[in-house]
């Protein structure tokens, strides 16, 4: 049976505020990660940076993209919101000469039919790697695996690769957005970056998909009401993301804003997820 995870939050709103987000040259930002400061209504930015989200004029929004410093503003100071480019250093890029003679695929995760919905959130779900010195043989990221089902042909998702710091991520180690389609139906999806020529730091490293609230992925979901046995219409944007179920709590969800940490489920003992942590199906293809 297959089992789809939605999570539905009732909210009041005032008004709809309407914007752009552009960089300090004018030039719109798309795919730009939006959200109510703290709370469960988010939104992502088109491709000509302009974007629509229902706020009450006194909440505070927060703006993310890659390679932009993170910005909050008052929602009724959102008309046009200016995004600085981010200036961190990050460790320097040694290049060193790749054989690809070895490949060794890490994470644990597969297919199954358990699987997670965005709704209408642009949520991060994402899933830390551990280094370990076994990754000496295979240093480099060849690519990126994860596991979707999608209602519509193409759906699009963004993939972020994350520092890992102080107990969660932190900085883009991609300074560019990794923009990849997904085909209709359950799919294995292989990313290859090895033109980044990525290691796992030795503080590990995080692989984030970002859900993007797009037109193009909108999907008019329609599920019996147990109560009232209607027929319920919902606004949904695909693609799902398969779902693991791990004992270690290595999963992070980007919500309101800021990451949580998915934790140890310690109800439904009748259900697989029962003292595990939801996690999402990603796996990493090492090089040599």
């Amino acid at each position: 049976m297959k089992i789809i995870l939605f999570l539905v939050i009732s909210f009041s709103v005032s008004a709809q505020i309407k914007g752009i987000v552009v960089d300090e040259h004018n030039n719109p930002i798309p795919y730009v990660n939006i959200w109510v400061d703290n709370e469960n209504i988010g939104t992502t930015s088109q491709y000509n940076g302009t974007f629509t989200i229902n706020v009450s004029d006194d909440k505070i929004v927060v703006f993310s993209a890659v390679g932009f410093e993170t910005k909050k503003v008052k929602a009724s100071n959102g008309v046009k919101v200016i995004l600085k480019e981010t200036i961190y250093k990050l460790d320097e890029v040694v290049i060193e000469k790749r054989k690809e003679t070895i490949e060794n695929e890490i994470g644990d995760s597969k297919k199954i039919r358990h699987t997670h919905s965005s709704g209408d959130k642009p949520w991060i779900y994402a899933k830390l790697f551990n280094y370990e010195e076994k990754f000496k043989e295979t240093p480099f990221i060849k690519s990126i695996v994860f596991y979707s089902d999608s209602k519509i042909e193409n759906a699009k998702l963004k993939i972020r690769v994350f520092q890992f710091q102080d107990s969660i991520p932190t900085n883009d180690l991609i300074e560019e957005d990794i923009i990849v389609s997904v085909k209709k139906g359950s799919r294995k999806n292989i990313i290859d970056i090895s033109k980044y020529k990525l290691k796992i730091p030795e503080d590990g490293i995080v692989i984030g998909l970002e859900w993007l609230i797009i037109p193009e992925n909108f999907y008019d979901h329609a599920y019996r009401d147990f109560k009232t046995k209607k027929m319920i219409a919902m606004p949904n944007y695909e693609p799902s993301l398969v779902i693991n179920y791990f004992e270690n709590e290595k999963s992070f969800r980007y919500t309101g804003g800021k990451w949580i940490k998915e934790k140890m489920n310690k109800t439904n003992f009748d259900k697989p997820w029962y003292f595990k942590v939801k996690t999402p199906a990603i796996n990493l293809i090492l090089t040599n």
